[in-house]
């Protein structure tokens, strides 16, 4: 609970990819449904006071890898999603949608929590619909 800065519209993310830890963006729509989780979760006792929002099987730890990728994948299984997904597919498509909405790579980069920017420009190759977008200079010439 305490890893969510509000005020900020921050997360501190600690040990995530690479064992990094990194502060990530929280969209207002996502701080409204872990409001709403954590009433939840308080009104049933799901967590103990001071405890995790996510916590484990014992909930003096937090919910293991093994969980969120259970719940991943049973997520996208209520989606009908035929194509194999991983945790590691929304950061890839979090920052696949960045790209196509013409975000700047150096702040997804900065988002992403990459050191070297080719790390970064991988996610440019599967950005489809930005490259369709480009104009070719041959295009804009007057003739």
């Amino acid at each position: 609970v305490t890893d969510i800065d509000s005020s900020r519209m921050l997360l501190r993310v600690e040990q995530g990819k690479g064992k990094k830890d990194r502060m990530a963006m929280l969209s207002p729509m996502l701080l409204s449904t872990l409001r709403q989780w954590y009433k939840h979760a308080k009104a049933h006792h799901l967590m103990l006071p001071g405890g995790w929002l996510f916590p484990g099987q014992n909930p003096l730890n937090p919910i293991g890898t093994r969980q969120l990728s259970r719940a991943c994948q049973s997520a996208c299984l209520d989606a009908g999603l035929n194509k194999k997904v991983s945790m590691h597919t929304l950061r890839h498509s979090f920052a696949t949608h960045l790209l196509e909405d013409k975000v700047d790579i150096r702040i997804i980069q900065t988002l992403l929590g990459h050191s070297k920017l080719e790390t970064t420009a991988l996610y440019a190759q599967v950005a489809s619909k930005l490259l369709r977008e480009v104009v070719s200079p041959l295009d804009t010439l007057a003739l």
